[in-house]
């Protein structure tokens, strides 16, 4: 009576490509993307680094990395080792590390008057960035505020 063992089927014998060597494929496939992934966002970072160095001018207004904004007096875009001077209230310059600065700050918008004629009557209506609480019409208190002492 002969018994057929694992070593002679035609599987065990390398006969299949992808049980025999799928993971180093996998690991090879995954080194790869992360090489490329790296590189692409390395790319970016570089892209972002210049657009704001063209950005970081004297008298644009900028936002530091502790929350203050204020306007850049001198910053040097070629050597970041340098400290830039950044005026945070007229006549306050401070010191900051070049790069503090996270961001510049766009302008706010203006506020944009409409004009819609109703009939033969024209209104004017303004629209604000801004909303500022109002107060209640019948002067009842804000739930939320807490009475003086």
């Amino acid at each position: 009576m002969t018994f057929l063992t694992a070593q002679n089927t035609p599987q065990a014998t390398g006969g299949n490509f992808l049980t025999d060597y799928g993971l180093l494929i996998l690991l090879a496939a995954l080194l790869v993307f992360m090489f490329w992934s790296s590189r692409r966002r390395a790319k970016k970072m570089k892209e972002e680094q210049e657009k704001k160095a063209l950005q970081m001018v004297p008298g644009v207004k900028v936002l530091l990395q502790g929350g203050l904004y204020g306007t850049i007096v001198e910053y040097d875009a070629e050597d970041l080792s340098k400290a830039a001077h950044v005026e945070l209230a007229p006549g306050t310059i401070v010191e900051v590390h070049s790069q503090a600065i996270l961001r510049a700050v766009e302008p706010e918008e203006e506020v944009v008057a409409e004009e819609t004629v109703a009939g033969d009557d024209v209104i004017t209506t303004q629209s604000d960035t801004s909303v500022e609480p109002q107060p209640f019409a019948d002067g009842a208190p804000d739930p939320d505020d807490k009475p003086k002492a």
